[in-house]
């Protein structure tokens, strides 16, 4: 997120601040997708089996607006949580899909506010059982979701493939590619 030099230099992590947790609204879609375009990066999480694009944003913006909230501080958005609810046999599940906070604003309890106002809600509307996850390697959060009581971590495995390095797959992308090239079709640049 660009945020006013002045502001950040006189944020500090021990500064008090007032917090505002709110629904997401229209204005705050490209806000958020740009701040979490800056924390979840392809260097940070190379293998993240959900990648961050304008999508993520947008479309649980559409499908689940009122679990899509942002937190202000002086009007600065200062972080977001988006999540999703889903149902299985007897069982609600309330699902953290995203949950990020501007470096400026670390350490100062918004990831806190979030998650506790995004709990409430989904109480509210049945969920008795909530989820998260994050790569094993980001310690911070692994230590937030413990702290918050989430328990019973499990490690998943995931495995990838560099299509384009692939004997068989990288000659068909590059066969598709081609073929797009001499019939003139260009895959068009996605921005929010």
């Amino acid at each position: 997120m660009n945020a006013d030099s002045e502001t950040n230099s006189n944020l500090t992590s021990n500064s008090p601040c007032t917090i505002e947790v709110c629904d997401m609204t229209i204005d705050d879609l490209s806000p958020v997708f740009h701040l979490g375009e800056s924390l979840f990066t392809s260097e940070l999480y190379p293998y993240l089996y959900r990648t961050w694009d304008e999508w993520e944003v947008i479309g649980l913006y559409n499908t689940d607006p009122e679990y899509c909230l942002v937190a202000k501080v002086d009007g600065q958005l200062a972080g977001f949580i988006l999540g999703t609810i889903i149902s299985k046999a007897a069982w609600t599940y309330g699902y953290i899909i995203w949950l990020g906070v501007d470096k400026n604003f670390q350490r100062r309890g918004v990831a806190d506010k979030l998650v506790d106002k995004l709990i409430e809600r989904m109480i509210e509307d049945g969920v008795r059982y909530m989820l998260a996850d994050t790569d094993p390697k980001n310690v911070s959060a692994v230590k937030f979701f413990a702290r918050k009581g989430f328990g019973n971590a499990r490690k998943h495995i995931f495995m990838s493939m560099n299509l384009s390095k692939h004997e068989y797959y990288g000659r068909l992308i590059a066969y598709e590619r081609d073929k797009a090239e001499r019939s003139g079709y260009r895959t068009p640049r996605r921005h929010l």
